[in-house]
């Protein structure tokens, strides 16, 4: 009995210790992108989308937004 306890809480702490390393990379970005959109503000700054889109392509918008059209 004891060997089993044992075992489950170190696969137990296992998944923990990967949870607490995980939470910095992967899940505080998703919550709070703020920080980032800063960052790319500072960036992005001197460029000029339009200058820059290979093959003459439209430059991307958001394909959730709502259109000028739907608007009013």
């Amino acid at each position: 009995m004891a060997r089993g306890k044992r075992a489950m809480i170190m696969i137990g702490g296992l998944v923990g210790l990967i949870g607490l390393t995980l939470y910095p990379i992967v899940i505080s970005p998703m919550i709070d992108v703020s920080e980032y959109k800063e960052i790319q503000k500072v960036t992005r700054k001197n460029i000029n989308q339009e200058e820059i889109q290979p093959g003459n392509m439209k430059v991307w918008s958001d394909p959730f937004g709502r259109k000028k059209a739907d608007v009013d």
